[in-house]
């Protein structure tokens, strides 16, 4: 289910709804062990048996303004690794207050295109790849680079969010891995972040169409 970022507040799933879809997740033991492995031992969304496809759901209710604050203890509504972790820690607040968390861009991607609430997003925030500065992800550029062997990412490979489209330009033009075009749209918006476009990151943790 992809959420969408403008429109009407749509949805049929209370906060209440949420808690309890969470609480029976838990107790059946699905979730953070299997997504902790498959961070752990997977290569970033291509098919990898430790990873597993889902539909993902917001972890933080009650959210009047965003960005909320990360923590060392909050975990990736998508992969389960600790937000603060890796260089890429981002988040998403719907307008019925819900909001989820990630370590890395490529996780949120994924949420975008597969989360449960039929809710518009409010807001959502990435960390600039050059300056590691939160930023306004509905405002980003990011960088659709795929050769995952050239990036030596911790999950194999995520694209690059960039405050300034000269940013990003300059990156692809120092991009010796790929021959890519910022013309061929290769820098996007979050808005333009589609299933076919988030499974180049984290294939393996969407379901199919």
């Amino acid at each position: 289910m992809s959420v969408l970022i403008t429109g009407p507040l749509q949805g049929n799933m209370t906060k209440r709804d949420g808690v309890q879809r969470r609480r029976l997740l838990g107790a059946l033991g699905i979730g953070a062990t299997a997504a902790i492995a498959g961070c752990l031992g997977g290569d970033g969304g291509d098919g990898s048996d430790d990873e597993q496809a889902q539909v993902y759901e917001p972890s933080i209710e009650g959210v009047e303004e965003g960005p909320v604050e990360f923590t060392d203890s909050q975990r990736c509504d998508v992969c389960g690794m600790p937000v603060k972790k890796y260089f890429g820690s981002s988040q998403l607040v719907h307008e019925n207050g819900q909001a989820a968390v990630f370590d890395l861009p490529g996780c949120l991607f994924a949420y975008k295109v597969s989360s449960t609430p039929d809710s518009p997003i409010r807001g959502a925030w990435t960390t600039d790849y050059q300056t590691s500065e939160l930023i306004d992800a509905t405002r980003a550029n990011f960088v659709l680079i795929t050769d995952k062997e050239a990036a030596d990412d911790p999950m194999g490979i995520d694209p690059r969010p960039y405050a300034h489209r000269s940013d990003a330009v300059m990156f692809l033009e120092n991009w010796e891995a790929e021959d890519l075009s910022p013309e061929e749209d290769i820098i996007v918006g979050l808005e333009e972040v589609d299933m076919e476009i988030a499974k180049i990151y984290r294939k393996s943790r969407l379901p199919d169409e």
